[in-house]
């Protein structure tokens, strides 16, 4: 059957201890993302890459139904989006649902954890103004990010929200499918029981990542509810940097009855809480990262050793301008090391003007305002200079065309440093390759990154070490200054309650 949807999205992850707010012109820009898009364009900006907006039309085309493309925007992690911004950008995506008229649904590619100047819950908002537009009777669906601090309000608004189930996400597309083939259940007639619950701790982000226990066994499990007869389940491991009172993990369960949702909540809600020992790992500072890095390159290792930079990975609010590592790596000797991104536009632009080959004087970094961060004096060698215009191919970015900005390759000694002027999550090796860097013969590879980037890293690494310099994104929620949580949530793992 042939049905008219409106389909859009805003997508923010807020870090509401992070340095910088999102602006009308970060949407514009898109930083990871594709730039804002509008009408039929949207249609064919999104093609063939990894978004939930992507697969959402894939699959809407497929199914032969008429498409009423509203916007479409996304911005890189950040403080909490400008009161400008929201307005101006749900404002036409509501007011694009108006006009449209008669629709048998409407479709939404959101995050789920976004934070606004003046509301701690942008996509609750929306939907509910969305859900005024269309009235109760016509289907609202979203595909969300895994990371998502879902509200209640979000749950009452939405008929389902669908989430993505891999930590890197790599299946941004596929979500997006699969809450389109939801969407059409519901268009044909069909109405779902729901069921949701919060959790009560926190999870440090790089220990969510899907490619390890206990997350891994987790969203099998999910996989496995739908199997036996549940409509959708989601895990939303939450983005444990958003002060106030709705942040966390959750669940959500649509069923045919409300027996069934019952039921598959309650046997994932008892498995979350049993792995909850389970999310741990080791960690390093920057010094000790560098020589057991260096350590494991005396050893033999076969294949770079990756070093993630998590407190200032711009995917979770950071800048990605700290100098933490960067200093452990000249201080320490490294000799066949790079680096990257480091977000410098005025560095960037005092290369380009000296040109390749020259020596140059910086003051690299250090400009967030990070405790026990600063900026890094140092003269470095221009060794290679791009305009920032690259095709991200790896799994997380999935072909996307990212535009970082005058861009340079600079050398300090052994170590290289991919500068650039526009902040992107390091999460694909053409971030390397653009300016001259080979990830692959290279001995050690610092990544601005919690967990996308073993997507297109782990692949090639022989170690992968989590480390922490000075930056916004604590990988330890308990050492974020919360005001605002939920009396009782706990602030890790088996950590101190709220």
């Amino acid at each position: 059957m042939t049905y008219r949807v409106a389909m859009g999205g805003f997508l923010h992850e807020t870090n509401t201890f992070a340095p910088s707010p999102a602006t009308f012109a970060d949407f514009e820009q898109g930083g990871g993302y594709m730039p804002m898009v509008r009408g039929q364009e949207m249609l064919s900006a999104c093609a063939g890459i990894n978004l939930g907006i992507s697969g959402a039309v894939e699959a809407a085309e497929q199914a032969g139904w008429e498409l009423v493309p509203l916007v479409w925007a996304g911005a890189i992690p950040s403080a909490p989006v400008t009161r400008d911004a929201y307005e101006r950008i749900a404002g036409e995506l509501v007011e694009g649902v108006r006009k449209a008229g008669a629709v048998d649904g409407v479709f939404l590619d959101l995050h789920g954890a976004m934070v606004c100047e003046h509301l701690d819950d942008g996509e609750g908002e929306l939907l509910e103004r969305v859900r005024r537009v269309v009235g109760p009777d016509v289907p609202v669906v979203a595909c969300l990010d895994l990371h998502g601090n879902v509200t209640s309000r979000m749950v009452e608004m939405a008929d389902a929200m669908v989430g993505f189930r891999t930590y890197p996400h790599i299946d941004m597309a596929d979500s997006g499918g699969r809450a389109v083939r939801v969407l059409a259940r519901l268009m044909a007639g069909e109405r779902f029981a729901k069921a949701f619950t919060r959790f009560d701790y926190l999870i440090p982000i790089p220990w969510q990542c899907t490619d390890l226990e206990p997350a891994a066994s987790l969203y099998r499990q999910l996989a496995e509810t739908e199997r036996q007869g549940v409509v959708s389940a989601s895990l939303f491991m939450g983005f444990p940097a958003a002060d106030f009172a709705e942040c966390g993990p959750t669940l959500a369960v649509y069923g045919e009855t409300a027996e069934a949702a019952e039921r598959a909540m309650t046997e994932l809600a008892q498995a979350f809480a049993a792995a909850e020992a389970e999310f741990s790992g080791r960690v390093y500072d920057a010094q000790a990262a560098v020589a057991e890095a260096q350590r494991l390159v005396g050893a033999g290792a076969k294949g770079p050793v990756i070093l993630a930079d998590t407190q200032d990975n711009p995917g979770a609010g950071g800048d990605s301008n700290t100098t933490g590592m960067l200093r452990a790596l000249v201080e320490g000797g490294a000799r066949d090391a790079a680096i990257g991104l480091l977000v410098d536009a005025e560095a960037a632009r005092l290369a380009h003007d000296a040109g390749e080959g020259s020596l140059v004087a910086l003051s690299l970094g250090g400009s967030s305002g990070v405790a026990g961060d600063s900026p890094y004096s140092v003269e470095a060698r221009v060794e290679r200079l791009a305009s920032g215009r690259l095709t991200a191919s790896g799994p997380f970015y999935g072909g996307a065309q990212l535009d970082l900005g005058l861009s340079a390759c600079l050398r300090i000694g052994g170590v290289r440093v991919v500068v650039t002027s526009h902040k992107a999550q390091m999460a694909d090796r053409e971030m390397f390759r653009f300016v001259g860097i080979e990830p692959e013969t290279t001995e050690i590879l610092v990544v601005k990154s919690s967990t996308h980037f073993r997507a297109d890293f782990a692949p090639i690494a022989s170690h992968i070490l989590i480390c922490i310099a000075p930056g916004p994104m604590a990988f330890h929620p308990a050492d974020l200054n919360w005001t605002r949580l939920a009396p009782g949530m706990r602030l890790g793992p088996l950590g101190k309650a709220f």
